[in-house]
């Protein structure tokens, strides 16, 4: 039985992956799948899950998942107060630019804002397309503050440091060859 159209078990998304349960969890649990838990089960977004079906984000479009994610944690704590900064930062954007193309992704932030918390939430965290598209046009400058900003980026970096495989001696020495 599914919650909601939008969440998947893990087996539906094993299904889509075309992976086995286990290392559908196994992603879950390396925190690379993000999950909510609904009683016993863990449940993921259908977009979570078709953006590991995709092409990975860019280096640019993740750190920007990551900033929005820190923001999402500051907007769960006070949203009224992050949503008028960024009403705010919008209005100013609109005087800023009377006419022309930023009006359809300011268009796009404000109806995203109207449609409530859990839309923006939905657009700060998820890796779906045009999540992405539109965090490259946050409205949401000057929430995090620099300290903060910087504290996520080295945190992104550890991680990308974790992940990456030492090279075998004999790459090594065929790459600094060709150097």
């Amino acid at each position: 039985m599914r919650t909601s159209p939008e969440l998947l078990s893990i087996g539906e998304a094993a299904i889509l992956l075309r992976s086995s349960r286990r290392q559908v969890s196994d992603l879950c649990a390396r925190g690379l799948l993000p999950y909510v838990s609904v009683g016993t089960q863990r449940k993921l977004r259908r977009a979570d899950v078709e953006a590991l079906i995709r092409p990975a984000l860019s280096r640019t479009e993740t750190e920007q998942l990551w900033l929005h994610r820190a923001i999402a944690g500051k907007f769960v704590v006070n949203p009224a107060a992050i949503l008028a900064a960024a009403t705010s930062n919008l209005r100013r954007l609109r005087r800023l630019h009377p006419e022309g193309h930023s009006w359809e992704w300011i268009d796009r932030w404000q109806a995203v804002i109207d449609e409530g918390p859990e839309a923006v939430l939905e657009v700060l965290t998820s890796s779906a397309g045009y999540a992405v598209e539109l965090r490259r046009t946050s409205p949401f400058v000057g929430i995090l503050s620099e300290v903060e900003r910087r504290r996520v980026l080295d945190a992104l970096g550890e991680t990308r440091r974790e992940r990456a495989r030492p090279m075998r001696a004999e790459t090594l020495e065929r790459v600094l060859r060709v150097v």
